[in-house]
């Protein structure tokens, strides 16, 4: 095990940790996942509140159906783009390992773009099924994975603007 060099007896940072909460979110995204596809047909639709609904939609683009349309080449380019986001990000798990919010955004970022490319490589789209609207106006529909990948980019963006601050 590796030491701290402040601290010879408290081990040093590691990415483990990181690394198992991706996996609790690729959990928690598939598992979820797995019952919308048990439970709804496509296009099936329950309300749970006046402005929620759990749906089931399918979406073979990226963010807000970006190139859903485009014929089928994009499912490729997207499990590509996602699975070098993936290694480039464990990559920079293990280089630096211990500034918790910019580790967290990253193990959360992770998570979400391996939940989402699992679920284009089985499938050859990404399950959605979290439906936002009001009045009328629907938010496009995403998933866990897609939240992770949110809240990730919300803290990046927060760690920097921490960072440069404190410099």
């Amino acid at each position: 095990m590796a030491r701290n060099r402040s601290n010879p007896f408290r081990p040093a940072p590691t990415f483990w940790p990181w690394l198992a909460l991706a996996a609790i979110i690729v959990l928690a995204d598939q598992f979820t996942k797995v019952l919308i596809l048990g439970y709804y047909q496509l296009g099936d639709s329950t309300r749970v509140t006046s402005f929620f609904n759990i749906v089931r939609v399918h979406n073979p683009g990226a963010a807000f159906s970006f190139l859903a349309d485009a014929g089928g080449w994009q499912r490729w380019l997207f499990t590509g783009i996602g699975v070098a986001a993936a290694i480039f990000i464990v990559w920079m798990l293990r280089a630096h390992p211990s500034p918790r919010l910019f580790c967290l955004a990253l193990a959360c970022i992770l998570g979400g773009a391996v939940g989402n490319v699992i679920d284009r490589a089985l499938h050859g789209y990404v399950v959605d099924f979290l439906d936002f609207h009001y009045g009328g106006w629907h938010f496009p529909s995403f998933n866990i994975a897609d939240s992770a990948i949110t809240l990730g980019a919300v803290g990046l963006i927060l760690d920097e603007l921490l960072r440069v601050k404190r410099s």
